[in-house]
């Protein structure tokens, strides 16, 4: 956060402020998988649905 000249917008700082507390305290790798994971699970919930559905209509 020491670039002369930036301007952070609250919510930039406060985001690049956990990612460096996530760094600091050895979470980050426990963080990424836990984040990996809930962005699979929102990008793919539909189409598991419709698989699903396919299954049970077969």
């Amino acid at each position: 956060m020491d670039l002369k000249g930036a301007r952070w917008s609250l919510n930039g700082a406060e985001a690049v402020l956990q990612s460096r507390a996530l760094h600091c305290s050895g979470d980050i790798e426990l963080y990424l998988q836990f984040h990996f994971e809930q962005e699979k699970i929102r990008n793919y919930a539909g189409l598991q649905a419709a698989n699903e559905n396919f299954k049970m209509a077969a």
